[in-house]
């Protein structure tokens, strides 16, 4: 068998968006039956939040939604950007970092919502449970499109 597809969401502290498109992605793959082709994991530019759990926020949105999953925010390393074959950052802020901390990340690191035409995602921290709903669904729709390019515009091939 071919070895997982590696994918790395990143925000800024790993508690909110990145975690919310993480969640979401694995619900997606999950529902096609295509856990066994990917590796997926999230991580932030700093470290600020290393070793704490999700924002409470993103939490309640992933469980309401079903995609909740175990998570203990950390820092993005070297050695992520050697492994991952797609990283997928969700503001310029994060791409500019990335690319400046991690050279080896050229031309596997974009923008997530480049899926969806362009843009950012806004970072919900401030915000309310509804902002974070609101990122959940954007971000949501951006890795549905992110893994239809993966798989082929003729969609998913099931798995038995």
């Amino acid at each position: 068998m071919d070895r997982p597809v590696r994918v790395l969401f990143v925000c800024l502290g790993n508690i909110c968006r990145s975690p919310l498109a993480e969640g979401a992605f694995r619900k997606l793959i999950r529902e096609r039956g295509l856990e066994a082709r990917f590796e997926v994991d999230s991580a932030g530019t700093g470290a600020w939040h290393a070793g704490e759990p999700m924002d409470p926020r993103a939490r309640k949105v992933l469980e309401r939604e079903g995609a909740y999953f175990p998570h203990v925010a950390r820092q993005m390393t070297r050695e992520d950007a050697l492994h991952y074959d797609h990283i997928l950052v969700m503001d310029r802020e994060n791409l500019v970092e990335v690319q400046r901390r991690f050279p080896e990340a050229m031309g596997k690191v974009r923008l997530l919502l480049d899926y969806l035409g362009g843009g950012e995602v806004p970072d919900p921290y401030y915000g309310d449970l509804e902002d974070c709903q609101e990122v959940y669904w954007m971000v949501e729709a951006a890795a549905r499109a992110f893994l239809d390019h993966l798989l082929g515009e003729d969609g998913p091939q099931e798995t038995p």
